[in-house]
């Protein structure tokens, strides 16, 4: 059922590098629309702080049961603190082995480590898209990204993670290639 996943733990860090400056930006602009149909900023933090916590929990053998945490008060705070542990749980090489379970699944770390890493690039995207900013990652992060969603979208289009790849040149911005494979029209605009 799964493929060989490559483990990541030297990008995860990196990929998170983008987010806490978004998460700052994003505490003005809840009500924004972000690229995932239908949703707002305020959804798609509510997601990131439903499910950070437990991707940092599977790395750790453990995971919670998925809370329904509110962007409410602190949010950045606690967001930001559940992502640090999400980065330094993952960027441990040991997590990606062996197997984990989460939302009542038995799955290979490396499979929940790819489902980390590529969480982390798509919502910085996702949060830069709604705010009109910036975001960018070095191209050798965006190729193993890339990589790992090759892997991991058919699983994820399954589950109703992602959406129809959309069609962008093959000559595209790698970034762009990346969210239209999981799904994103690189070209969307609040």
């Amino acid at each position: 059922m799964f493929g060989d996943f490559t483990p990541r733990p030297h990008l995860v860090a990196p990929a998170a590098a983008p987010h806490a400056e978004l998460v700052a930006a994003a505490a003005d602009h809840l009500d924004a629309r972000v690229p995932c149909a239908g949703w707002t900023v305020r959804d798609l933090v509510e997601h990131m702080m439903t499910w950070t916590p437990v991707l940092a929990g599977a790395g750790r053998g453990a995971p919670p049961e998925p809370g329904a945490p509110k962007a409410e008060g602190d949010w950045p705070r606690a967001l930001g603190a559940a992502r640090k542990d999400l980065v330094a749980v993952w960027s441990d090489p040991a997590s990606w082995a062996g197997t984990t379970s989460m939302a009542g699944s038995d799955l290979p770390g490396a499979v929940v480590g790819t489902m980390a890493l590529d969480e982390l690039v798509l919502h910085a995207w996702d949060l830069a898209a709604a705010l009109r900013r910036p975001v960018q990652w070095d191209e050798a992060l965006l190729e193993e990204v890339h990589a790992s969603l090759t892997q991991l979208t058919p699983l994820g289009r399954s589950m109703g993670a992602f959406g129809p790849a959309v069609h962008v040149p093959t000559d595209a911005p790698l970034l762009d290639r990346v969210v239209a494979l999981a799904g994103r029209d690189p070209l969307w605009t609040p």
